[in-house]
């Protein structure tokens, strides 16, 4: 104070000298302060938390996982953007200019929104948030009901391939009885042809030995007749054995026939006992990819039957006090803010006196 630094000390003295022109005026402005916030109208935080629609998928797994419709951050997005707030003053007949503000966050590892408003009116504030929430459940219910849509379609036309697979199933085992009616006249007309094969096989034998026997005859006749009879009767002997003979080719032919047709029956058997195991393949294949679509039309329907429409988890719910004004915090800031301008205030004093500017001081 003497040309020389002031020390610390030198401030400490100024202060304590001058403590009351400091901590008076710092105290009053923290009283005033006190006393305005009761002029100020209590503001309470209501709150709610809803949680958006969901349906449910089957991952590669083919366990269930739960798929929200919208994502809750962009839902809240869309709320502290303000997207919903004309039209709820609108719908309530709220001033748009004291319209509260809306906040949203999407809690913290969960798909739930929490949306908050601060008002001094909670009845009007709740209001607000049930307006709210049942825009939001209209938007997602919408996108609901567009993937009910989608499932009812899909369930429909899997029913459709399904009747439309059964009616080819039907048509399949009709060719199958075809078949096997086939086979059962093929056997048949074998079991005939058959028996008339060893019919002519027993006629050719007997045409054979009767054919050797004249042929045996001829030949004694041959030796033990005159020249002339044996003429005559070797005529006659040759005679009978050509229409023998005869006979015995045409039954030939006859069992050459029936063996052809015999073969001819033997394949068509085989091949219709082939057609009927491709039919059989092919009836296998069409009942297992009716499997398939009735497992399909299992799991769609069990995800319509999963989804969850949009909740309010937690119904406009007021605090207990209000959260502003906050009074202890605003007394403390007018103290501070009073010691903050009051101590270089004292200090100014102090410097004006000393320096004879403030003697009267």
């Amino acid at each position: 104070m003497n040309g020389q630094e002031p020390s610390l000390m030198d401030f400490l003295l100024v202060v304590w000298k001058r403590k009351w022109q400091i901590l008076l005026p710092s105290i009053s402005l923290a009283v005033l302060a006190g006393l305005v916030s009761f002029v100020f109208p209590r503001n309470y935080e209501i709150d709610s938390i809803i949680r958006p629609s969901m349906i449910f998928s089957v991952n590669q797994q083919g366990n269930f996982q739960e798929v929200m419709v919208v994502d809750p951050k962009q839902v809240a997005g869309q709320i502290n953007q303000k997207s919903y707030d004309r039209l709820i003053a609108s719908q309530l007949k709220i001033d748009i200019a004291g319209f509260p503000r809306l906040r949203a966050e999407n809690l913290r590892d969960t798909q739930l929104i929490r949306i908050s408003l601060r008002d001094d009116n909670v009845g009007e504030a709740s209001a607000i948030l049930l307006a709210l929430f049942k825009h939001l459940e209209i938007d997602f219910n919408r996108k609901i009901e567009v993937e009910i849509k989608s499932i009812d379609a899909q369930v429909k036309g899997n029913e459709y391939e399904i009747n439309k697979k059964d009616l080819d199933i039907k048509s399949l085992e009709i060719e199958q009885v075809k078949n096997r009616d086939e086979i059962q006249s093929a056997a048949n007309k074998l079991k005939i042809s058959g028996q008339k094969y060893e019919s002519l096989s027993q006629e050719m034998k007997s045409v054979r030995k009767r054919i050797d026997s004249l042929e045996a005859q001829q030949g004694e006749v041959y030796k033990a007749q005159p020249e002339g009879a044996t003429a005559i009767s070797l005529l006659l002997y040759s005679s009978e054995v050509q229409q023998n003979l005869r006979y015995y080719n045409d039954l030939d032919e006859k069992l050459s026939t029936e063996r052809m047709a015999q073969e001819d029956y033997k394949l068509a058997m085989k091949s219709a006992e082939q057609q009927i195991k491709q039919l059989t393949t092919e009836i296998d294949r069409l009942r297992t990819e009716i499997e398939n679509l009735q497992n399909t039309i299992s799991l769609l329907n069990e995800k319509k039957a999963r989804i969850d429409y949009a909740q309010l988890i937690k119904e406009p719910t007021p605090t207990v006090f209000p959260v502003s004004p906050n009074k202890p915090f605003l007394v403390l800031v007018a103290g501070i803010v009073g010691l903050i301008f009051f101590t270089p205030l004292a200090f100014l004093l102090e410097y004006l006196k000393k320096h004879g500017s403030g003697g009267n001081l």
